[in-house]
C-alpha cells in the first residue's frame, strides 16, 4: 500500500485528523470514493480477526474487575490460568482506542503463557470504552494526564491483594499504551519490565529513574515515534538501564495489531512477541 496512505492513517488516528477531513485526503490519494471505501477496511481494525486465543479457552479465567482510581473507579479485564500458583503479573495497556477486542485478546496471550494478566479501560472515567472508535480517541484528548497515570499505577496496588501473585510485575503496552508503558518504568521502582511496543519515548531527563528491563520494539516505517529513539537510547546508555530496542524492517506503526491488514506483519509480530514472553520469563518468574 503506498506509504502516503498509511502515514495519512497515522495522521487520523493520532493527531486525531477529522474523519471528514481523513476522507477527502484517502479520495486524492486513491483516486475515487470507491477506491477509498476499498483501502479503507485495510487500514482500521476488524475484531472479527481478533480470535488468537478464545475468551473462555480451557485453562483459564476471565473476570472484569474494578480497582479504586484518581478520583474514579477503574474498570479492568483480567485473565489467569485456573491452575493454583503463584504466578507473575502484566499489566497490559491498550492503543488510543480503549479497551477493544483486540486487546482483551492479547491479554488472553499473556495469561496463556501463564501469568496474571490484567488490562485497565483508561476510559473509565466516561464510563468505559464506546464502541466507536472515533469517539474513544476523541475521549483521551479529555484525559487528564496526572490522574490517568495514577489509575494504571494503581493497577499494581489492585494486583497485591491477588493471592495468585508473586510479587513480581511487568508491563505491555501499545501505541497510546506504548508510551504510557514507559512512563510507568519511570515511575514505578517495583516494575520489573517494561515492554513498549511503538511507544513514545520518555523525558531524557527521567531515564535514570528506571528500574526495570526494558524491551523496546518499533517499526521501520513509524518516522513519527521513531524520532524519539536517539535521544532515548542515549539515555538508557548513560543511566545503565538495561535494555533491548528492536526495529523491524520494512514494518508499519502497529505492526503487533492483527486486526490491521495494512499494516500487521504477521513474522515481525511473532517474533516481537517470542520477545516479549523471553523477558516476562526472565523477570516475573
Amino acid at each position: 500500500m503506498d506509504q502516503r496512505i498509511i502515514n495519512l492513517f497515522d495522521e487520523y488516528t493520532h493527531k486525531p485528523l477529522k474523519r471528514e477531513d481523513f476522507l477527502k485526503q484517502l479520495v486524492r490519494l486513491t483516486g475515487s470514493m470507491a477506491a477509498a471505501m476499498t483501502v479503507l477496511p485495510l487500514l482500521e481494525s476488524s475484531y472479527a480477526n481478533a480470535a488468537t486465543v478464545q475468551p473462555l479457552q480451557e485453562g483459564l479465567t476471565e473476570e472484569n474487575i474494578t480497582y479504586p482510581g484518581d478520583g474514579t473507579t477503574m474498570k479492568g479485564y483480567l485473565v489467569r490460568p485456573q491452575a493454583a500458583g503463584k504466578r507473575g503479573a502484566v499489566v497490559v495497556i491498550h492503543e488510543n482506542r480503549g479497551l477493544t477486542p483486540h486487546i482483551k485478546d492479547v491479554t488472553r496471550r499473556v495469561a496463556k503463557a501463564g501469568y496474571l494478566a490484567l488490562a485497565p479501560d483508561a476510559l473509565s472515567p466516561f464510563g468505559g470504552t464506546p464502541v466507536n472508535e472515533d469517539e474513544a480517541r476523541g475521549l483521551f484528548g479529555q484525559l487528564d494526564k496526572a490522574k490517568n497515570l495514577h489509575n494504571f499505577l494503581n493497577a499494581f496496588d489492585y494486583l497485591k491483594a491477588r493471592s495468585e501473585y508473586n510479587g513480581k510485575a511487568g508491563c505491555v503496552g501499545f501505541c497510546w499504551g506504548g508510551a504510557l508503558a514507559n512512563q510507568l518504568a519511570v515511575h514505578n521502582a517495583d516494575l520489573k519490565a517494561a515492554v513498549p511496543f511503538y511507544g513514545t519515548q520518555p523525558d531524557a531527563a527521567d531515564v535514570p529513574k528506571i528500574k526495570a528491563a526494558l524491551q523496546l520494539h518499533y517499526g521501520e516505517k513509524d518516522d513519527r515515534v521513531n524520532a524519539g529513539i536517539p535521544a532515548y537510547e542515549a539515555a538508557l546508555k548513560a543511566a545503565g538501564i538495561k535494555y533491548e530496542l528492536y526495529i523491524y524492517e520494512g514494518t508499519q506503526h502497529a505492526f503487533h495489531n492483527d486486526t490491521s491488514p495494512a499494516r500487521y506483519n504477521e513474522a515481525a509480530a511473532k517474533l516481537a512477541w517470542e520477545r516479549t514472553l523471553r523477558l516476562f520469563k526472565e523477570t516475573l518468574s
